[in-house]
């Protein structure tokens, strides 16, 4: 990242010097990357919401038919710990970009941390209200964490910023390979979702969610410092000067990730049963650093995706960017619709459907949303959990003296 410049070309008045003030054409990349991986974020948290099953490795259910195990084999492959790295990644991103923003209405770097700060209190504020009412996996509550701990890492020299994302890889993996050592031993947590009423199953969605809020927020530390490398480079600000850079890490990071994830997505697909826990750990081990890859993968094919698209996006591609910019919004109705449709004091659907049914509650609760989102669009609102985050965070530009 440049440095925050010495001066400003022009001093805004206290009162009107934040980000959403300043008039600026939005970059569709990054926005259709969010909209895109709320499907990802959809798949990966419905099977959660499933109970009365034992589960396998990723917390897909053993007892599946053979359409079930097949939905998990595919989501262990492609969506399972590949979309956290995605959120991961596209969360650096923005986290430099807004600084950068931020800066530029005349903020100094002291003031820029203390908003960056702020927000991310704000997240974690929000997570702990998403798992008291509805999702013990909320993923919030981490993006803040990683807002406060690395915060200072928006001014790290770039070698700072590969050199730890590339040490704290090695760290993961042996995060990784204790986890899998553990359900080896102890079998899978159950997940706290089969609660008689929404009162009843506060404690123990609070009890999980404040034990895994930060085991996620260790899990994505890597891809969060490179999203931080890439927005330096505003690779998805941009997309059609680093065209052959983001094909190159499409390709890669994809390919990269089927390779690395199929040995786990055998077993939790129970076509591979004969596994011993010598060839699980490593498994699981290489499902996870390859998740890596494949989240950036998947936030570089949004980057070409957009820079093919950005001349006539065209309906589908303008519905998807205005979901990703409301995408706490849309994030947040995902675990309203799936407590609504699977806990067992609503819809009590979770203790009747499977991995592939729950799947396709994902993708038609997604489905929705994008359509609340365009519905947005078309009227000129925001999100209102964005709208509230906005004003929760942001607080005027005190103006630097002249000199």
């Amino acid at each position: 990242m440049s440095a925050v410049p010495a001066h400003a070309a022009a001093r805004v008045t206290a009162g009107a010097a934040t980000p959403s003030a300043t008039a600026r054409v939005r970059s569709l990349a990054p926005d259709l990357a969010r909209g895109a991986m709320l499907l990802l974020i959809a798949l990966a948290h419905a099977h959660m919401y499933l109970y009365g099953h034992e589960r396998g490795f990723r917390g897909y259910s053993l007892d599946g038919s053979p359409v079930d195990r097949l939905v998990a084999g595919l989501q262990v492959l492609l969506v399972d710990g590949r979309a956290l790295p995605m959120f991961a990644a596209l969360y650096g991103y923005g986290l430099v970009r807004l600084a950068d923003r931020w800066t530029a209405t005349g903020a100094d770097w002291p003031e820029a941390r203390r908003m960056l700060r702020r927000r991310s209190w704000w997240l974690v504020a929000f997570g702990f209200a998403h798992a008291l009412l509805l999702f013990f996996g909320d993923i919030l509550a981490t993006y803040g964490l990683m807002g406060l701990l690395l915060v200072g890492m928006v001014r790290a020299k770039d070698r700072t910023l590969l050199r730890v994302a590339g040490l704290w890889t090695v760290v993961y993996v042996s995060l990784a390979s204790v986890t899998a050592l553990t359900i080896i031993e102890n079998g899978s947590t159950p997940y706290p979702t089969d609660a008689e009423s929404l009162l009843a199953g506060v404690g123990a969605r609070l009890a999980t969610w404040s034990v895994l809020a930060p085991m996620l927020a260790l899990d994505v530390v890597t891809p969060f410092l490179l999203g931080m490398w890439a927005a330096r480079r505003r690779l998805l600000d941009e997309p059609g000067r680093h065209h052959i850079l983001l094909t190159r890490i499409a390709l890669v990071g994809i390919t990269v990730t089927v390779v690395g994830g199929a040995p786990l997505a055998l077993i939790d697909a129970r076509l591979w049963t004969d596994w011993s826990a010598a060839a699980a750990v490593p498994a699981y081990a290489l499902h996870s650093v390859t998740g890596i890859a494949g989240g950036l993968g998947y936030a570089a094919l949004a980057g070409l995706i957009a820079h093919r698209r950005t001349a006539a996006p065209g309906r589908v591609v303008t519905a998807l960017a205005a979901c990703g910019q409301r995408s706490l919004t849309c994030y947040l109705l995902q675990s309203v619709a799936f407590v609504a449709i699977f806990v067992p004091y609503t819809g009590a659907l979770g203790g009747r459907l499977g991995d592939a049914g729950a799947s396709a509650v994902a993708v038609g609760v997604w489905f929705a949303t994008v359509l609340i989102a365009d519905g947005m669009r078309r009227r000129g609102r925001r999100g209102p959990a964005e709208t509230l985050l906005r004003r929760l965070s942001y607080r005027p530009v005190r103006p630097r003296p002249q000199t």
